[in-house]
């Protein structure tokens, strides 16, 4: 990094820890996080690589149809394309930011970026996003809807700032916007989004034993527990305020609302 750069985060630095000692309870790492992303951006060139060319050393090429993972609490977004029949990861992506808490987007303006099984068609592409380019992960979803949630323009976009939304930097949905347009343009219908709180693990949930969200996490665990044996997504459906999940649409239960893109 830039002589200019490190000086600018050491002042970061201390700007935390003074914020911290004034305001301890509206200041987090994560906010600083930010902060420092947003510094590491301004100074961050675009990859000299090609995405093309990135993804051809993993045996893999645009146009392939794409699915998106998204962890909060990790701070990651990956991006899966399929080969043979089965998912495989390709890429993975730091989030700039991301906003809330762990746990749902419950209403409109709760600040809150959203959890859940999403499906986004051609239409949910924004490539004038005042964000650079965006893609509405399509919330509220059929699940949302039952359960009585609000929000709207809910996105995977550019830039670093959220508002319910996950940013990832011009750079990052720079690659993340082309895989998926690729991937349209080659007669992918729509595509998966799948936005967890942290990984699925049993030692996650375990450490997040407490919270009043564990038994929405353990729903959303038994779709990911689906994807990492069949390396398939589910078909997904809410039925009874619950998530289910089955191997093709036709096994959904037949009086379920299904997951669908707009």
């Amino acid at each position: 990094m830039k002589l200019r750069g490190i000086l600018v985060l050491l002042f970061l630095v201390v700007i935390a820890g003074a914020a911290y000692i004034l305001w301890p309870e509206g200041w987090n790492a994560r906010n600083f996080q930010a902060v420092v992303n947003r510094q590491l951006q301004t100074d961050r060139e675009l990859p000299q690589t090609p995405l093309a060319e990135r993804l051809a050393r993993k045996r893999f090429e645009l146009g392939q149809p794409v699915l998106l993972r998204v962890f909060k609490e990790e701070g990651e977004l990956e991006l899966w394309l399929e080969r043979n029949n089965r998912y495989e990861l390709a890429l993975t992506y730091p989030i700039c930011n991301w906003s809330g808490a762990l746990g749902p987007k419950l209403k409109e303006g709760d600040g809150q970026s959203p959890e859940g099984y999403y499906l986004a068609s051609p239409r949910q592409l924004k490539p004038d996003s005042r964000y650079y380019r965006a893609i509405n992960v399509g919330f509220p979803n059929a699940f949302d809807a039952h359960m009585g949630r609000t929000g709207s323009f809910l996105m995977i976009h550019g830039d670093c700032v959220s508002i319910g939304c996950y940013a990832m930097t011009d750079a990052g949905i720079d690659d993340i916007y082309n895989a998926v347009e690729s991937a349209m343009k080659q007669g992918q219908k729509a595509f998966a989004i799948h936005l967890y709180p942290f990984r699925m693990t049993a030692a996650n949930l375990a450490r997040h034993a407490q919270s009043k969200w564990r038994p929405f996490w353990e729903n959303l665990g038994e779709g990911d527990r689906l994807f990492a044996a069949s390396r398939q997504p589910p078909a997904t459906a809410v039925c009874n305020g619950r998530y289910v999940f089955a191997a093709a649409e036709s096994a959904l239960p037949p009086n379920c609302r299904r997951i669908a893109a707009w």
